[in-house]
Protein backbone atom coordinates (compact mmCIF):
# COMPACT_ATOMS: atom_id res chain seq x y z
CA UNK A 1 0.00 0.00 0.00
CA UNK A 2 1.13 3.71 -0.59
CA UNK A 3 -0.26 6.47 1.69
CA UNK A 4 0.53 10.08 0.23
CA UNK A 5 -0.64 13.35 -0.79
CA UNK A 6 -1.20 14.32 -4.23
CA UNK A 7 1.19 16.70 -4.80
CA UNK A 8 3.90 13.80 -4.67
CA UNK A 9 1.90 11.73 -7.04
CA UNK A 10 4.81 12.06 -9.62
CA UNK A 11 7.23 9.65 -7.39
CA UNK A 12 4.54 6.93 -8.40
CA UNK A 13 4.09 7.58 -11.75
CA UNK A 14 6.32 5.53 -13.23
CA UNK A 15 5.22 2.28 -11.59
CA UNK A 16 3.19 1.79 -14.47
CA UNK A 17 1.46 3.79 -17.46
CA UNK A 18 -2.14 3.55 -15.74
CA UNK A 19 -0.72 4.74 -12.97
CA UNK A 20 0.28 8.03 -14.54
CA UNK A 21 -2.71 8.48 -16.08
CA UNK A 22 -5.20 8.08 -12.54
CA UNK A 23 -2.17 10.79 -11.23
CA UNK A 24 -2.87 12.89 -14.15
CA UNK A 25 -6.58 12.88 -14.04
CA UNK A 26 -6.89 13.16 -10.38
CA UNK A 27 -4.65 16.43 -10.99
CA UNK A 28 -5.98 18.01 -13.66
CA UNK A 29 -10.09 17.69 -12.71
CA UNK A 30 -12.07 19.88 -11.66
CA UNK A 31 -13.07 17.02 -8.50
CA UNK A 32 -14.77 19.32 -6.40
CA UNK A 33 -17.26 20.36 -9.09
CA UNK A 34 -17.32 17.04 -10.45
CA UNK A 35 -20.78 15.03 -10.22
CA UNK A 36 -21.05 11.85 -8.42
CA UNK A 37 -20.49 8.64 -10.94
CA UNK A 38 -18.71 6.70 -12.96
CA UNK A 39 -15.79 7.87 -15.49
CA UNK A 40 -14.12 5.60 -17.75
CA UNK A 41 -10.55 6.85 -17.98
CA UNK A 42 -9.54 3.82 -20.54
CA UNK A 43 -12.46 1.40 -20.64
CA UNK A 44 -12.49 -1.25 -17.72
CA UNK A 45 -8.69 -0.70 -17.66
CA UNK A 46 -9.34 2.38 -15.66
CA UNK A 47 -12.11 4.20 -14.25
CA UNK A 48 -12.94 6.59 -11.38
CA UNK A 49 -16.01 6.41 -9.14
CA UNK A 50 -16.41 9.83 -7.80
CA UNK A 51 -18.59 9.11 -4.27
CA UNK A 52 -20.00 11.31 -1.89
CA UNK A 53 -21.21 9.95 1.71
CA UNK A 54 -21.47 10.43 5.58
CA UNK A 55 -18.53 8.25 7.53
CA UNK A 56 -19.72 5.63 9.65
CA UNK A 57 -18.97 3.84 12.78
CA UNK A 58 -15.83 1.41 13.19
CA UNK A 59 -18.98 -1.24 13.26
CA UNK A 60 -20.81 -0.50 10.25
CA UNK A 61 -17.92 -0.49 7.72
CA UNK A 62 -16.55 -3.71 5.86
CA UNK A 63 -12.92 -5.00 5.43
CA UNK A 64 -12.22 -5.58 2.06
CA UNK A 65 -9.63 -6.53 -0.63
CA UNK A 66 -9.93 -6.67 -4.29
CA UNK A 67 -8.56 -9.53 -6.80
CA UNK A 68 -9.01 -7.82 -10.23
CA UNK A 69 -8.33 -4.27 -9.59
CA UNK A 70 -5.85 -1.90 -7.58
CA UNK A 71 -7.38 1.13 -5.63
CA UNK A 72 -6.27 4.38 -5.42
CA UNK A 73 -8.48 6.52 -3.45
CA UNK A 74 -8.54 10.35 -2.83
CA UNK A 75 -10.07 12.41 -0.86
CA UNK A 76 -11.12 15.56 -2.48
CA UNK A 77 -13.21 17.35 0.52
CA UNK A 78 -13.66 15.89 4.16
CA UNK A 79 -12.04 13.85 6.52
CA UNK A 80 -12.20 9.98 6.95
CA UNK A 81 -10.24 7.18 8.71
CA UNK A 82 -9.02 4.11 6.98
CA UNK A 83 -8.17 0.84 8.98
CA UNK A 84 -5.34 -0.96 7.03
CA UNK A 85 -3.72 -4.29 7.50
CA UNK A 86 -1.78 -6.70 5.04
CA UNK A 87 -3.73 -10.32 3.92
CA UNK A 88 -1.27 -11.92 5.58
CA UNK A 89 -2.53 -14.86 7.38
CA UNK A 90 -6.02 -13.53 7.67
CA UNK A 91 -9.24 -15.22 7.15
CA UNK A 92 -11.99 -13.95 4.38
CA UNK A 93 -15.57 -14.62 5.09
CA UNK A 94 -17.11 -13.61 1.72
CA UNK A 95 -15.58 -13.63 -1.94
CA UNK A 96 -17.30 -11.82 -4.73
CA UNK A 97 -14.98 -12.62 -7.50
CA UNK A 98 -18.04 -11.12 -10.10
CA UNK A 99 -18.08 -7.72 -8.01
CA UNK A 100 -14.22 -7.97 -7.10
CA UNK A 101 -14.03 -8.35 -3.47
CA UNK A 102 -13.59 -10.68 -0.44
CA UNK A 103 -14.35 -9.11 3.35
CA UNK A 104 -13.37 -9.66 6.62
CA UNK A 105 -14.19 -10.13 10.38
CA UNK A 106 -10.97 -8.43 10.94
CA UNK A 107 -9.73 -6.42 14.38
CA UNK A 108 -6.01 -6.50 14.00
CA UNK A 109 -5.38 -3.02 11.80
CA UNK A 110 -4.16 0.47 12.52
CA UNK A 111 -6.21 3.71 11.64
CA UNK A 112 -4.35 6.33 9.11
CA UNK A 113 -6.24 9.50 9.15
CA UNK A 114 -7.13 10.56 5.53
CA UNK A 115 -7.90 14.30 4.81
CA UNK A 116 -8.68 16.35 1.41
CA UNK A 117 -5.69 15.98 -0.97
CA UNK A 118 -4.43 12.39 0.53
CA UNK A 119 -4.40 9.09 -1.26
CA UNK A 120 -4.20 5.59 -0.79
CA UNK A 121 -3.35 2.79 -3.15
CA UNK A 122 -4.60 -1.14 -2.15
CA UNK A 123 -2.75 -3.29 -4.48
CA UNK A 124 -4.87 -6.82 -3.92
CA UNK A 125 -2.76 -8.14 -0.63
CA UNK A 126 -4.18 -5.05 0.87
CA UNK A 127 -7.34 -5.19 3.33
CA UNK A 128 -9.01 -1.69 3.89
CA UNK A 129 -11.72 -0.48 6.46
CA UNK A 130 -12.62 3.18 4.70
CA UNK A 131 -15.31 5.44 5.45
CA UNK A 132 -15.26 5.71 8.97
CA UNK A 133 -15.60 9.16 11.17
CA UNK A 134 -13.35 10.38 13.66
CA UNK A 135 -15.58 11.79 16.44
CA UNK A 136 -18.92 11.57 14.81
CA UNK A 137 -20.37 11.13 11.17
CA UNK A 138 -18.94 13.81 8.75
CA UNK A 139 -19.88 14.21 4.50
CA UNK A 140 -16.84 13.11 2.26
CA UNK A 141 -16.31 13.78 -1.31
CA UNK A 142 -14.08 10.94 -2.77
CA UNK A 143 -13.06 9.21 -5.32
CA UNK A 144 -11.89 5.92 -6.05
CA UNK A 145 -9.66 5.30 -9.56
CA UNK A 146 -10.02 1.48 -10.14
CA UNK A 147 -6.62 0.22 -11.93
CA UNK A 148 -6.75 -3.14 -13.53
CA UNK A 149 -4.07 -5.55 -12.91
Amino acid sequence: MIIDKIENASLYSGINPRFAMAFDYLKNTDLVNLPLGKYELDGDLIFALVQEYDTKSEEEALMESHFKYIDIQYIIEGKELMGLVTKTDHVTTLVDLEKDYASYDEENYSFMLFEEGMFGVYFPDDIHLPCIQLDEPTRVKKVVIKIKI
